[in-house]
């Protein structure tokens, strides 16, 4: 995953997992948030998401929570929703200039 590499942009998957990680989440719960508020478009496999999950602990971006059984229960942390302020702004910033340009 090369998510922010020299400030660069997050992968929409990334992203969506750490929205879906404000409140705490597990793995199927991610899967279901991205399908629903992608009305589908984005489809998380359980490798994908497993491998990002593993990915993001490491980062500090979120973190473990609670485990119950087969469940692990994760959140985003302090540095995870910096990041996720950073790719909005980013992202705003996009979409202003593409308004500009597209007007």
């Amino acid at each position: 995953m090369k998510d922010n590499v020299k400030g660069g942009a997050l992968t929409e998957v990334t992203l969506y997992i750490l929205l879906a990680l404000y409140n705490p989440n597990h793995g199927y719960g991610i899967m279901q948030f991205a399908e629903e508020k992608t009305n589908g478009r984005l489809i998380l496999g359980a490798g994908t998401l497993y491998g990002a999950i593993n990915t993001l602990v490491d980062k500090k971006w979120i973190q473990l929570v609670s485990e119950e059984k087969k469940k692990k229960n994760y959140l985003i942390t302090g540095l995870g929703k910096e990041i996720v302020s950073k790719e909005l702004k980013r992202l705003n910033d996009v979409l202003k200039l593409a308004n500009q340009i597209v007007k």
